[in-house]
């Protein structure tokens, strides 16, 4: 159990409470079971919050002469937009104040509210599926860094991985570096994300460590918002397996004086069966963790790459 535990936001609904237009609810058990322990929750219905009743009429999401708007589905005289609009900025202010900032966000999939994606748009001539909620469609807006997914989406193994190690890494920089960044902080917290950025986007690694080597051009509320946001896209890329490969070669290379033959060649044939998609990446990892234990490294034991998240959540079995 951590001792602080992560602020996620979540859409009422995923969390068990029966705020549906049909008075039910859509209860995730990955994040009420498995993720729970590590979260603290922050819940809204934005349906609930802009004044409709549970039980309620269906809404849609209704396109006119370009305009979005959302309306009851069985009565487009019953439009809700206006104050769907006023209880978003409401919202989002209270979120952004918050003495613990949101580490990351669960929306209800195909919610016009909350749906992050394929969202159904109405309009005179049919329907189309490339809409967001108009709720998570300002979150995203207002809060370009946070890590935000769907619950239907989380039960996909690399997408729920993704999204975990963000929300983790999150809340990390807000531990460790927090709104007012000195350059030994920052320092600190981006050496330890060194492979984690390598895996997810060598680019990214490179023009993020440039940033950080110039970070005295900047003031420091300037510099943590733009290292934030960079960080945070960074690894919203998943991590290839190419990728992954080639930093844990990279990791490999600071056994090299360390390791008997027979451990260099038993981890060399692991790397390479990963790297052929024969073995998950937690069987390289566990072996150079255990390679750890027995020939310490102070700048490998700090690396995130080997820990990025409580091992409880057995995330790794599945890339």
């Amino acid at each position: 159990m951590m001792e602080t535990k992560i602020p996620v936001g979540v859409s009422s609904c995923v969390t068990g409470q029966q705020v549906r237009f049909d008075g039910g609810h859509k209860k995730s058990h990955f994040v009420m079971g498995e993720l729970a322990p590590f979260c603290e929750f922050v819940r809204v219905c934005p349906e609930v919050g802009a004044g409709m009743t549970t039980p309620r009429p269906t809404i849609r999401q209704y396109e006119k002469h370009g305009v979005i708007r959302l309306v009851e589905t069985k009565n487009d005289t019953a439009d809700y937009t206006e104050q769907m609009a006023e209880f978003t900025d409401r919202a989002l202010q209270e979120l952004g104040q918050l003495q613990q900032l949101l580490c990351g966000y669960v929306v209800a999939a195909k919610s016009p509210t909350c749906g992050m994606k394929q969202v159904k748009v109405y309009h005179d001539g049919g329907v189309r599926k490339e809409g967001v909620g108009l709720y998570t469609q300002k979150l995203m807006a207002t809060m370009p860094w946070l890590p935000v997914e769907e619950d239907g989406r989380l039960n996909d193994p690399k997408l729920r991985e993704n999204f975990i190690l963000r929300i983790f890494c999150l809340h990390d920089l807000y531990q460790s570096v927090g709104h007012d960044p000195t350059p030994a902080n920052v320092v600190a917290f981006h050496s330890r994300y060194k492979f984690t950025l390598m895996a997810h986007s060598p680019e990214a690694y490179r023009s993020i460590g440039r940033m950080v080597a110039h970070m005295g051009d900047k003031t420091p509320t300037e510099f943590f918002e733009q290292y934030r946001l960079a960080l945070m896209q960074a690894l919203a890329k998943p991590a290839s397996r190419k990728n992954s490969t080639n930093v844990l070669m990279h990791l490999q290379g600071y056994f090299k004086r360390a390791l008997e033959p027979d451990q260099k060649a038993e981890l060399s044939r692991i790397i390479h069966e990963y790297r052929q998609g024969l073995v998950p990446l937690l069987v390289p990892v566990t072996l150079i963790q255990h390679y750890l234990t027995l020939y310490p490294n102070s700048y490998l034991a700090q690396q995130h790459y080997l820990n990025p998240y409580p091992q409880a959540l057995k995330l790794r079995y599945g890339l």
